[in-house]
């Protein structure tokens, strides 16, 4: 069974890139192009690890994290940040919402699944 993963991010075309590169990796995708869309999604679905950009319109990353995680059934669930925002102070506000990893745009797909391998193994495992 594979595993799902949701990416929470507004742009399509870095949306598409990200869920094209983890399908290929053979990965399952949900998307959603906010933080308010991943939070209806995320009870609809066996979420395995989510991806977020912070700067969304209606609910950010940041909210989306902490939503997340002050959910019992979710406190564990792997939270990737992949934001264009690369302060010092982003980073820390990130990891205090919650993330376990934070990645700077640009980037390349290696790069998330190596960040998604480090919590969920490969797509089948």
């Amino acid at each position: 069974m594979p595993k799902k993963i949701l990416i929470a991010e507004d742009s399509e075309t870095i949306r598409r890139f990200i869920a094209m590169s983890l399908k290929l990796a053979g990965f399952e995708v949900v998307t959603a192009v906010d933080g308010m869309e991943a939070l209806e999604k995320l009870p609809l679905h066996k979420i395995d690890l989510i991806v977020t950009d912070l700067n969304m319109p209606n609910i950010d990353g940041f909210t989306l994290i902490r939503t997340v995680r002050e959910n019992p059934e979710y406190k564990e669930l792997p939270i990737i940040i992949l934001s264009s925002l690369g302060k010092e102070e982003d980073i820390k506000r990130g990891f205090e919402a919650g993330a376990n990893s934070y990645l700077i745009k640009p980037f390349n797909a290696k790069r998330i699944q190596y960040e998604i391998s480090k919590y969920l193994g490969t797509a089948n495992d």
